[in-house]
């Protein structure tokens, strides 16, 4: 699913939807066998700050514009893939915040949208982050990013939140020119890692990313931080948690 800012902004709301109350117990597979996690961007860092922005910058258009931006955004990509013209997410998600302005008929001025692009390189890591990363790595859990950011984005992004030492090498998208749900963009998990499917644990910040990790093959969780309705794409979470310490529980660290 595709979150807006509105969304991000309902973090604490009371009402939680049917995909949010799976108990993150539930799963198919023993939590002895998992030995990696493969996370996507998003369950780590918090993009946040990028939807405030813009808000800030076009007052009482914000939401509207950071939802048609990422919609956007996710398009490119797709296609990009989809039509073998692969440009990496940095490239998409600029044309895409062109492209958003125009259709909104808002002047967007150079600078304004490369301080926008550079909010990109100033996020942080969700406040409940650290801590869960080093239950699991003292578990002996090995783990990555499996992410359609760029390699200097996620290394900004570590470097901000003091994450360093944590993560074995960026497997971005740019490695395979395909961005996730892509089997090719999964499967850097399985060649990095050298292990099996069944011993790798995928970390979904969105509804979207969960069906393709599943559809690879992978024991997914679902690090649901908003709440959201689960994708009527015919497959489920095996674990589903509004934060990392729910990941940690779900792979027995």
């Amino acid at each position: 699913m595709l979150l807006n800012r509105r969304t991000f902004t309902a973090l604490t709301a009371a009402s939680v939807t049917a995909a949010a109350v799976l108990p993150h117990q539930a799963r198919t597979a023993d939590h002895q066998s998992f030995k990696a996690v493969a996370f996507d961007g998003f369950p780590i860092i918090d993009p946040r700050p990028v939807f405030a922005r813009v808000e800030e910058m076009f007052p009482g258009k914000g939401a509207e514009l950071s939802a048609t931006w990422r919609t956007r955004r996710f398009e490119y990509g797709w296609l990009r893939t989809l039509g073998g013209r692969y440009s990496d997410f940095w490239r998409v998600t600029e044309d895409a915040l062109v492209f958003a302005a125009k259709a909104m008929k808002i002047e967007l001025q150079p600078e304004q949208r490369d301080r926008l692009m550079q909010t990109y390189l100033e996020l942080k890591a969700w406040p409940d982050v650290l801590p869960a990363l080093r239950r699991l790595r003292e578990a002996g859990v090995r783990m990555a990013f499996l992410s359609n950011l760029t390699a200097p984005m996620l290394d900004a992004m570590v470097k901000n939140s003091g994450l360093e030492g944590l993560f074995e090498p960026h497997l971005s998208t740019d490695k395979v020119q395909a961005f996730k749900p892509d089997a090719r963009a999964y499967q850097m998990g399985l060649d990095a890692f050298g292990l099996r499917r069944e011993e790798i644990v995928f970390a979904a910040f969105a509804g979207w990313d969960v069906a393709g990790a599943k559809w690879f093959g992978y024991p997914t969780f679902w690090v649901n931080r908003a709440h959201a309705t689960i994708e009527e794409l015919g497959v489920v979470p095996d674990g589903v948690g509004p934060g990392l310490s729910d990941l940690a529980d779900f792979v027995g660290a």
